[in-house]
């Protein structure tokens, strides 16, 4: 087992890296090409020419992996979450009454 090809443990608290995807993404990207892989036989089921499916499916996939690499390069491995998280922080916190203040 010395001899594998490849490195599976990257060692403690580090997270998993793909070819430059960090960490979720790896998921992202495999779900979307599995969603782009049903989108495709849907089409190539109804009858569409499968020469105009490929021709949809590429570009589309393409456009998927630059999105997916990205925000990768972008966010890293916690700052998608982070992003997520400070949307759900209100801008400001009002008071009406001191009531909240005051110590009974």
């Amino acid at each position: 087992m010395a001899n594998s090809a490849y490195k599976i443990n990257k060692g403690i608290n580090v997270a998993i890296e793909f070819r430059g995807l960090k960490a979720q993404y790896i998921w992202w990207l495999g779900g979307g090409m599995v969603a782009l892989l049903i989108l495709f036989a849907i089409l190539y089921m109804a009858g569409i020419d499968s020469y105009l499916c490929v021709g949809l499916i590429l570009p589309l996939g393409t456009v998927f992996v630059a999105w997916v690499f990205r925000l990768s390069n972008r966010y890293g491995e916690h700052g998608m979450m982070k992003k997520m998280a400070r949307r759900s922080v209100p801008q400001t916190v009002t008071a009406r009454n001191r009531r909240l203040f005051c110590a009974l």
